[in-house]
């Protein structure tokens, strides 16, 4: 290892010389107080901006090793050690001048949601911080002295500020890794309660925008119905009383911008633990639940959605059904199997991102339609048994229709914010005209997975697999674009850089297995689980930040490309 005077000396040599100079610099340096590691300098001072750690022994950050000594209370304060680094970039930041991406300082910016990622990691010997910089140039040219403001002012500044224990806010970390912890004990109780979410009372559920994650100031605190509410004796926050969600089906009714949507997004988002002042820090759902729509255009793979559509009038297979170009109704039912392939116990669905004909048909549409000639069996017909047979509940917002009366155990009404359980109105309005309709039967029939993921689904060529994210919503493989936009519980850009590590190190390491494609991604996550996400990142061409998806969406992202070999 180097000492941060010859690396000093190095980048006075290259001042002013080439631009391309600046890769000589790649290397360790020590400096006393910290090892800086330059991983990857960018080719050009447009490009990606270089790729920098600092690791900090514990001798000399001295963080409590109780406060990290489980997986989610690592994860936890990783977090919150990400989250001040990004806010000490801006407060220890100096002028730099130069072209290009020069001067910038960058780490992941987190959303509300506490995330598994790659920015921090932290262990009983070091922390290790891994973030971005655009080292200086003017044109093409380098400009040493700006570099040096860099990495001997603002990064020593930062380091000092973020990855010091006793130069943090020690009580505020405390009371973040505390909060996750009661988090995770809710999320632990609530099968033994028969339950599938909480919502605690007090909770801010509106946005300040359609945009926006951040709590609505103002917004109408939430209060459980009296028959609906639970009480969780937690360790650091004493009891919590909110409404509990059962297992079974529970439906979401009322008016239009009465809330009924906005409950939903709030459980689609509480299989993560949220930070404290979100609102939603104590909305707490099975972290299995997968938010369902219908996504018209989608590609489908050999994918079993026979429980659902059959006896096309074209004759076409639905036990191994793909095609290029799904309508709502055959997406929205490969969805379903798809989730429940990934191990989803809890479904979310709502009615106006739904196909209505996969939904449900009316008494008066059944005798004008006969059920022979019509292929679809629509959800309506099969939630109860989904439930009854395989143990997956669903929650659902519907506004138009009232033949889910039939089928629902709950009936949560939104009455402009407040929760109201209106479930013996809605059974006393049900007709029973569904229960005659749906047939008792075996649906393993229709819910059996032996899908394999063939070796070749994503190509090498001369330069390696070439990956690009796009926000949320687009993972390009080697020009390829995987649309995401319906895989709504995607929070974080770093989660679809991890899905593009994982399929490219699957692609590596898992093929030709035989594994079947759950398998293959539960092995996946226990590997991640010995050797950290990180492990994902270690192939030529890693992006570098990661955060952790789901086992929904990985498999989600995998049932999206167009070149999936099954």
């Amino acid at each position: 290892m180097k000492s941060s005077q010859v690396l000093k000396m190095e980048i006075d040599k290259i001042d002013g010389k080439s631009y391309r100079l600046y890769k000589n610099l790649e290397g360790e340096y020590d400096f006393g107080s910290f090892v800086l590691c330059i991983d990857h300098v960018q080719g050009d001072p447009f490009a990606s901006p270089s790729r920098i750690r600092v690791i900090v022994d514990q001798n000399i950050s001295k963080f409590p090793k109780e406060i990290f000594d489980n997986k989610i209370k690592n994860i936890a304060v990783a977090d919150f050690l990400t989250r001040e680094f990004y806010y000490n970039i801006n407060k220890c930041s100096e002028k730099v001048f130069g072209s290009g991406k020069s001067g910038l300082i960058a780490i992941s910016k987190c959303p509300q949601e506490i995330l598994d990622r790659t920015s921090i990691i932290i262990d009983e010997d070091k922390i290790e911080a891994r973030f971005y910089v655009g080292f200086p140039a003017r044109g093409r040219s380098v400009l040493a002295r700006e570099l040096e403001k860099i990495l001997y002012n603002v990064i020593p500044n930062i380091v000092e500020k973020t990855l010091i224990y006793k130069n943090i806010d020690s009580e505020k970390l405390t009371s973040r890794v505390t909060l996750v912890e009661d988090q995770e004990y809710i999320r632990r109780s609530l099968k033994s309660l028969g339950l599938v979410a909480f919502v605690a009372n007090g909770s801010i559920l509106p946005r300040e925008s359609g945009v926006s994650t951040k709590a609505l100031k103002g917004g109408i605190a939430f209060a459980s119905p009296k028959a609906l509410e639970v009480e969780f004796n937690t360790k650091s926050h004493g009891k919590i009383r909110g409404m509990g969600i059962k297992a079974g089906i529970t439906l979401i009714v009322g008016g239009g911008y009465h809330g009924k949507s906005t409950l939903l997004k709030a459980l689609e988002h509480g299989v993560y633990n949220h930070i404290e002042g979100d609102g939603r820090e104590l909305v707490i759902t099975d972290e299995s639940a997968l938010k369902v729509r219908a996504e018209d255009s989608r590609c489908i793979t050999k994918t079993n959605i026979s429980l659902f559509i059959s006896k096309l009038p074209n004759g076409k297979d639905t036990i191994e059904f793909s095609t290029e170009n799904a309508s709502g109704s055959t997406s929205e039912a490969a969805s379903i199997i798809e989730g429940i392939e990934s191990g989803a116990k809890v479904l979310l669905l709502d009615e106006d991102t739904s196909a209505t004909n996969f939904m449900m048909r009316d008494d008066l549409m059944q005798k004008l339609v006969s059920k022979e000639k019509e292929p679809i069996t629509p959800f309506i017909e099969i939630v109860r048994p989904l439930h009854k047979q395989n143990g997956i509940s669903t929650i659902m917002v519907v506004g138009s229709s009232g033949e889910f009366f039939d089928v629902a155990d709950s009936v949560i009404q939104l009455d402009n914010y407040e929760a109201k359980d209106v479930t013996k109105e809605a059974k006393k309005l049900s007709r029973g005209n569904i229960m005659q309709r749906i047939i008792d039967r075996d649906l393993k029939t229709n819910i059996g997975f032996n899908r394999v993921v063939k070796a070749g689904t994503i190509t090498q060529g001369d330069k390696g697999i070439k990956m690009k994210t796009i926000g949320l919503s687009v993972l390009s493989i080697n020009r390829d674009d995987i649309d995401l936009r319906a895989v709504e519980q995607i929070v974080d850009s770093e989660q679809v850089n991890a899905i593009g590590s994982i399929m490219k190190w699957a692609e590596v390491s898992l093929m030709n297995k035989g594994l079947n494609f759950g398998d293959m991604i539960d092995n996946i996550i226990c590997q991640i689980d010995r050797n950290g996400l990180i492990s994902m990142d270690r192939l030529k061409g890693g992006s570098g930040s990661l955060a952790m998806p789901r086992k929904q969406e990985i498999m989600a992202t995998y049932n999206r490309y167009r070149k999936l070999k099954i």
